[in-house]
């Protein structure tokens, strides 16, 4: 049975034992309208491209895992009607029924790793929702960090959510969070927060040398690097606060609940914030995919040397 299917550069990539960068398609089918999704998703891959390695974007055409996509399927990915967006429950469903799904960073995870692929770039993870101790809200890519052994590139976690809560979830399940140059753990559209990261390492070689000494000793999950948003492009925590509260009692009174209370809160800040929270999001997916890059190189490195 055929899992997954290689795109053309990836399977190059693969047998020249070239860096590689996963990326999830749930930023182009949820995240923004076409064709703004497309020409982000091209600027995402590009910026791996300039920083050494080969993007591996990841989705379900048609019932097939694709690892890596072509420009036409990019195109045909962004312009998809009734797209699933599916985690570690729902993929095998996606696949076995012929449908059309975009990869959270729990499926992406998980195809990255099918596909021997170390390290993957995000814009932001899923974490504890505010108010979880009733409605037990947690993102399964909490989980998945404890069982898959993929490097996490991300800005953090959405700054909608309860931050110190996702990070005592983390913990319990053994996952290293590194904050990538900084003490302070990021919030996603800012570069830090009043919290202080696990974990701190400064240079690419040092995250790709903790990836491989993780497998080498044979310990289960992966790692996530918080890496801050560039300065130029961030909101502050004090400025996004308030808006954050206000779409947050508005989902409150809308009984907006479940999977559709991210998609609510940050439709409503973009509104609230005049579009610039989606230009942030926008620069700390670049960010983010340069830096999964450098690491992505290093590890391919270190491969290369002990062979």
């Amino acid at each position: 049975m055929t899992l997954f299917t290689l795109s053309p550069d990836v399977a190059k990539a693969k047998a020249a034992g070239q860096p590689i960068v996963a990326l999830e398609s749930t930023i182009i089918t949820h995240g923004m309208p076409y064709p703004q999704n497309v020409e982000v998703a091209r600027q995402v891959e590009a910026t791996v491209r300039e920083n050494g390695a080969v993007p591996a974007t990841i989705a379900v055409l048609n019932g097939e895992l694709l690892i890596g996509l072509t420009d036409a399927q990019l195109e045909e990915l962004a312009t998809a009607k009734d797209v699933m967006k599916v985690s570690r429950a729902d993929l095998p469903v996606c696949m076995a029924t012929g449908r059309i799904g975009a990869t959270t960073v729990a499926a992406t995870m998980i195809a990255a790793h099918m596909a021997g692929i170390s390290v993957f770039a995000t814009g932001g993870i899923g974490g504890v929702h505010k108010g979880a101790e009733q409605s037990f809200d947690v993102s399964a890519d909490l989980l998945e960090f404890a069982a898959t052994p993929v490097t996490v590139v991300a800005a953090g976690a959405k700054a909608i959510l309860d931050l110190p809560k996702t990070l005592e979830v983390l913990e319990t399940h053994g996952v290293p969070v590194i904050a990538y140059g900084q003490d302070s753990f990021p919030a996603f559209w800012s570069a830090t927060s009043e919290w202080a990261a696990p974990l701190r390492l400064d240079n690419p070689a040092q995250i790709a040398a903790s990836h491989l000494k993780r497998g080498a000793m044979g310990l289960p999950g992966g790692q996530l690097v918080a890496n801050p948003i560039p300065a130029e492009a961030e909101i502050s925590a004090e400025v996004l606060a308030p808006i954050i509260e206000q779409a947050t009692a508005e989902a409150d009174a809308q009984g907006v609940s479940g999977k559709a209370v991210t998609p609510f809160l940050l439709g409503r800040i973009l509104e609230l914030t005049d579009g610039q929270s989606l230009k942030a999001n926008i620069a700390l997916v670049l960010n983010n995919a340069r830096v999964a890059s450098l690491i992505a190189t290093e590890i391919a490195k270190e491969m290369a040397a002990t062979q």
